[in-house]
């Protein structure tokens, strides 16, 4: 199916973007995502299988969607996820296919992702302290999570960016460690402002580390930043590079930098569900058309209507704004 107009919302923004969760699941319990216990997860058979999840991709792609993104949950516990890769990698206009990890289970998988046709990695690390990630994951797992990256380092990715969520009062002197960690290693590291995503309503403005302390950190403590053209005004995170030629940062300042005016992206839940926005109240079923034996139109013409009724933005730092109903897990990194 070729359906040739540009998927436009009424702002006039257009959507290439497509970010796919393939799980709910996790094998990490993250303070700012997930509760330790009592965790209540969407039943197996209401998660899309990978059929259902290739055939929505190859609609998306008729649409002008070229860049698709896995993530979670934590994606590499869903069972033969390399075979999901391989599929996703060989649908004509899927342009850029990356995923999301924690890195866990990665130093096992790296290779077979690879070869699955996957070349970009995006890393969750918030700290190099084993004690601190310890008390922000709630598992022992940092040296699995190194020997991971150390892994997909070996196997030739062609990149490699670490994730790390800024909470005030938390992780400050993890900034520059983990910096140079990145430089060192040649990742990206982008730093995260902490937003209000998680499942226990510990959020609040006062606990962010806003991006501007970040790079005023860096700079004294490594090389000046400076900002950078962004060749994707719509990309989600604004790069500096060092003075010294020391590599690139990114910030993804959701709270203090809101970037919704330039979205570009649209979301499936693990249990089928299309979503405009990250903090989306609405959502549609695009499993229960599937399910239903609709057409590619019908689900078509479906993201369609989505699309089109895509908020202006999400309006963290008004009033007016209100926590999506799903926690950070549920919706899909």
């Amino acid at each position: 199916m070729n359906n040739a107009a540009p998927l436009r919302d009424s702002f006039g923004r257009v959507h290439d973007n497509l970010r796919i969760s393939v799980t709910d699941r996790c094998n990490i319990r993250c303070f700012y995502c997930m509760p330790e216990t009592g965790v209540e997860f969407v039943e197996r058979r209401e998660i899309l299988d990978f059929e259902e999840i290739e055939r929505f991709a190859r609609i998306a792609a008729g649409m002008g969607i070229t860049k698709i993104r896995v993530t979670g949950g934590e994606p590499l516990v869903r069972r033969d996820l390399p075979v999901l890769i391989r599929r996703l990698a060989a649908i004509p206009g899927i342009h850029d296919l990356a995923l999301t990890t924690n890195g866990v289970l990665l130093a096992d998988l790296a290779a077979s992702l690879y070869d699955a046709g996957l070349r970009r990695l995006n890393v969750h690390l918030d700290t190099l302290d084993r004690e601190r990630f310890f008390q922000i994951t709630r598992r022992d797992d940092l040296p699995k999570v190194l020997e991971g990256l150390a892994a997909a380092k070996r196997t030739g990715f062609a990149q490699i960016k670490l994730n790390a969520v800024a909470v005030k009062n938390l992780v400050e002197d993890d900034i520059v460690p983990l910096a140079l960690f990145a430089r060192e290693n040649g990742f990206e590291v982008r730093y995260i402002e902490f937003m209000p995503l998680d499942a226990q309503n510990l959020w609040d403005r006062g606990k962010v580390l806003l991006a501007d302390d970040i790079i005023a950190a860096l700079s004294r403590a490594i090389s000046p930043l400076t900002p950078i053209p962004d060749p994707d005004p719509r990309a989600p995170a604004t790069e500096y590079a060092y003075a010294d030629g020391g590599g690139m940062v990114g910030f993804i300042a959701s709270v203090s930098r809101p970037f919704c005016l330039n979205c570009n992206r649209i979301r499936l839940t693990a249990d089928g569900k299309l979503r405009y926005c990250l903090f989306a109240i609405e959502e549609d079923d695009v499993k229960g058309l599937m399910r239903s034996g609709a057409s590619d139109e019908a689900i078509a013409a479906l993201v369609r209507r989505n699309v089109a009724g895509k908020w202006e933005g999400h309006e963290i730092n008004s009033t007016k704004f209100v926590a999506p109903p799903r926690p950070m897990y549920s919706i899909g990194g």
